[in-house]
């Protein structure tokens, strides 16, 4: 098997080539293996505007979607195999109030399992921040909206409802929730990596949520997590050394999910190179994490690809392929 230094110095040079191109302000990429062995490098700056503050191994990265996987999907997967839930219960069996005023609706029939794979009605896209900032108000307008019924698609709805379900059976909201070891639901800004110069909170973003609908519920189960590349790497490695062929985050839903990951498909985010029992995810502030069971090896890539603008192309989706291509390239 190919060492992790091997693999980083060549997984490296897309990065580096894409900082020197100025796509993207500064990033840190790590390997480890199921052994334990780590390996990882930074790059470029933390910070461009108004002040610059470079990147180190040590920098806190608001994760985002990330947190789907590495908080979310994990909470309800141990809730189900500890027997609280049923994957194939509807929403509603936690959530009794949910569309309660209209009982023979779709939204009541969804399933903890579908949310996890998406597949379920909801729009890609809802800007639920734009209806407030009361995030009592906005979780029971949510639970009472009325949405057409579109194609199942990749939407955040799905786990920011599954986020309620977790503050219903906990009995406290998601960022009084314990993180998991090695994240944080904010960051210091002198140590985190900045995200957008956001139009609406008229502010640089860091060391807080960049996502405008957890923002604005002030935490929620599809975003809002942080980490650094050494926690990154201690959950893939934990998972490498754990999880058996048998996990629900590796058994398939579609042709491109698992419970709450995606699998390897054409034109995905983890590269051509990596083998079928792949799984990864990304989040929208330029994180990723894809975990190679079958190499028995797994790879993170976190950068600030919005900062200070998601309005701009960084190449991201082919950054990514590229730095995982490269990893797994024999």
């Amino acid at each position: 098997m190919t060492s992790v230094h091997a693999q980083l110095d060549r997984a490296f040079a897309p990065l580096a080539a894409a900082i020197e191109a100025g796509r993207i302000p500064g990033g840190v990429l790590g390997v480890v293996d199921r052994d334990g062995n780590r390996a990882t490098r930074v790059i470029g700056q933390a910070q461009t505007v108004p002040t610059s503050r470079p990147m180190t191994e040590n920098t806190w990265f608001d994760l985002a979607s990330l947190t789907k996987v590495l908080f979310t999907t994990e909470r309800i997967l141990g809730l189900a195999e500890a027997g609280h839930i049923d994957l194939d219960a509807p929403l509603v069996s936690v959530i009794p109030d949910y569309r309660h005023y209209n009982l023979d609706n779709w939204e009541r029939k969804v399933t903890f399992r579908q949310c996890l794979g998406h597949q379920t009605p909801y729009p890609a896209v809802f800007p639920l921040y734009t209806y407030g900032r009361d995030p009592d108000l906005l979780r029971t307008f949510l639970l009472q909206h009325e949405f057409p019924a579109g194609p199942a698609v990749y939407s955040d709805i799905n786990f920011i409802l599954l986020g309620i379900a977790l503050e219903r059976i906990e009995g406290k909201w998601i960022r009084e929730q314990d993180p998991g070891k090695g994240f944080s639901w904010s960051a210091d800004p002198n140590a985190s990596a900045a995200t957008e110069d956001c139009y609406w909170r008229h502010r640089v973003v860091v060391g807080e949520v960049h996502d405008d609908n957890c923002s604005a519920l002030e935490g929620a189960g599809h975003a809002g997590l942080f980490g650094t590349v050494a926690s990154v790497l201690d959950f893939a490695a934990a998972k490498l050394g754990s999880a058996g062929p048998g996990a629900l985050i590796r058994k398939p839903l579609s042709g491109r999910r698992t419970h709450g990951w995606e699998r390897p498909y054409e034109g995905w985010s983890g590269g051509e190179k990596c083998s079928p029992g792949t799984i990864g995810h990304t989040g929208f502030t330029g994180t990723g994490l894809w975990i190679d069971f079958e190499r028995g090896h797994a790879w993170t890539l976190l950068t600030n690809r919005v900062h200070p603008t998601r309005h701009f192309d960084s190449g991201i989706l082919p950054l990514r392929r590229a730095v995982g291509d490269a990893v797994n390239a024999e």
